[in-house]
């Protein structure tokens, strides 16, 4: 069942994070990896949300959004 990942965000200003990424053949302990790391953000003050997409060849891009500039700061030296 897919699942939903649109954020529900508050008026601007925030701030979001875009990365991308080319999941590989060996998808060994993705799963386990992705979910950690949104429990991480989602323990973070100042986490807003986050959604991704991902196409039939394995390429993604995920956004973040954050209160402010320190909120993911402190999220990206927490991962």
């Amino acid at each position: 069942m897919p699942r939903s990942f649109i954020a529900q965000l508050p008026e601007p200003p925030y701030y979001t994070v875009v990365f991308s990424s080319q999941r590989s053949q060996n998808e060994s302990g993705y799963r386990d990896v992705i979910n950690r790391l949104l429990a991480l953000a989602a323990e973070q003050p100042g986490y807003l949300g986050m959604e991704g997409a991902r196409g039939d060849d394995g390429f993604g891009i995920t956004v973040s959004y954050w209160e402010t500039l320190e909120a993911f700061s402190a999220w990206s030296v927490a991962t």
